[in-house]
């Protein structure tokens, strides 16, 4: 290869890695934010009725889905 070429694709690989390198420090300032804001919602009151409320919902759609799932596999069988 030419030496122009391998110092185009140093730059390009040196560009990708601060690229890289802020997308992983952006991550975690969003991980930080996330955790933050959990750990404040979670002293708001009516938290733990939300809680058992949201988990009753995810599991009547969790039957409800499990239900479409059979209707659809006992229709592909009957063809």
């Amino acid at each position: 290869m030419k030496e122009q070429t391998l110092v185009e694709m140093k730059n390009k690989v040196d560009a990708i890695t601060r690229v890289l390198q802020q997308l992983i420090y952006e991550q975690d300032n969003l991980r930080t934010l996330s955790v933050g804001t959990l750990e404040a919602v979670k002293l708001l009151p009516g938290y733990d009725e939300a809680i058992k409320e949201m988990t009753e919902k995810a599991k009547a759609q969790s039957v409800i889905n499990e239900l479409q799932t059979d209707e659809q596999e006992e229709k592909k069988l009957e063809i």
